[in-house]
């Protein structure tokens, strides 16, 4: 892991505990110009980690500390993202494949961070998730299943059909970005490729999500 601060940080607000993990891509051309913008004061961006194509790990912003990767959204009644969770941009121009080497490190990277924090796989969420509408990242050639298999992150299996907009909300989606928003980065995550009205997949995928891994939607999980 090589250490290059950067000076967009804060202190986490009102006492917030780390309980989520928020997937990123650049879109960027590499990740020297990442790195760059993700420095920059003027910018004012940042994230905890960035992981080059092949597999560099960079350390921007201490863990113990606020990130500002997240933006507006929100995730299982967390308003501010920010304040209760991990950022780590993958260096990836919104387009190609996600490397081995780079997909390897994030594996590494997560079972560190998951172990230190005690963050259930359900928490390891899209930056696409958490912004419907408003983000797209890490996108549909993200191996979100790849991570499941590991236990870094969660997959849904078919279930009796239910309300689905209802169901994603109590999984942790906000609703406020429009059902349609809501239903293309649901698909972008769990049935990549997937386009058109809503069909009854959709309906079973959700209903699987809000019964196993659901939260209140009017609360805060810490």
């Amino acid at each position: 892991m090589l250490s290059h601060p950067s000076p967009s940080f804060g202190l986490r607000r009102d006492g917030a505990q780390v309980s989520l993990v928020v997937v990123h891509y650049t879109a960027m051309e590499s990740a020297a110009a990442a790195l760059e913008r993700l420095c920059d004061p003027a910018a004012e961006v940042s994230a905890h980690y960035l992981i080059g194509e092949d597999g560099t790990l960079f350390s921007l912003v201490a863990e113990d500390t606020r990130a500002w990767h997240a933006g507006a959204g929100a995730w299982g009644g967390i308003q501010d993202v920010n304040s209760h969770s991990i950022g780590i941009e993958l260096a990836n121009d919104g387009a190609s494949p996600f490397p081995e080497a780079q997909m390897a490190a994030l594996e590494g990277l997560l079972d560190g961070v998951m172990g230190r924090h005690g963050i259930a796989p359900a928490r390891v969420i899209a930056h696409s998730d958490m912004a419907p509408g408003r983000k797209i990242d890490p996108g549909p050639r993200f191996d979100w299943r790849r991570l499941a298999l590991g236990g870094r992150a969660i997959w849904p299996a078919p279930s009796k059909p239910g309300a689905v907009f209802e169901d994603l909300a109590r999984f942790g989606y906000t609703l406020e970005a429009g059902e349609a928003a809501v239903l293309a980065a649901f698909r972008a995550r769990f049935r990549p490729g997937a386009t058109g009205p809503l069909v009854d997949m959709d309906a079973a995928l959700a209903a699987d999500l809000a019964a196993r891994f659901g939260v209140d939607p009017g609360g805060v999980t810490s």
